[in-house]
């Protein structure tokens, strides 16, 4: 399964800020190590950004070293422009990483929700959890090198 351009879910790229072990964040290793293609859009950035820096995660992660992974994203991360179409999700609230994924020409769209998972493949782009991806891809534990160690 190809994963050069890759749309993460919210809920993946925050757990992957909260923790260097588990799936979400091999998932984020995996894309960095493959050289991969980070797809956000401005709306799916502050949706990641809003929740990612609110106090309910202070208990788990210091707010400096949140705000700093997620610059790290938006630095490597490639921009997609959308418009905020209603694309059918469920959840509304997840359209727009559907459309990301959509305008973005995505190969694969990551995620543990289950309205999106529910709609896969979505236009022919395979949505699948962060523990699938890794399997998939023969990744059994995150790479050595992470975007959270490069953050500090």
């Amino acid at each position: 399964m190809r994963a050069d351009r890759v749309v993460l879910g919210t809920n993946v790229l925050i757990s992957a800020a909260l923790t260097r072990t588990g799936p979400p964040r091999g998932v984020v290793d995996l894309v960095r190590a493959t050289n991969g293609v980070l797809l956000l859009s401005d709306e799916t950035f502050a949706e990641l950004r809003h929740r990612t820096l609110g106090s309910k995660f202070d208990r788990y992660v210091g707010r400096e070293s949140r705000a700093a992974f997620v610059g790290l994203l938006a630095a490597v991360a490639e921009w997609v422009p959308i418009a905020g179409a209603r694309l059918g999700c469920r959840d509304p609230a997840d359209d727009k990483i559907l459309e990301t994924a959509l305008m973005g020409r995505t190969d694969l769209l990551v995620t543990g929700a289950p309205d999106l998972l529910a709609m896969s493949p979505f236009h022919g782009i395979p949505i699948i959890t962060p523990a699938r991806c890794l399997a998939l891809h023969g990744q059994g534990s995150p790479a050595a090198t992470d975007l959270h160690e490069r953050a500090r």
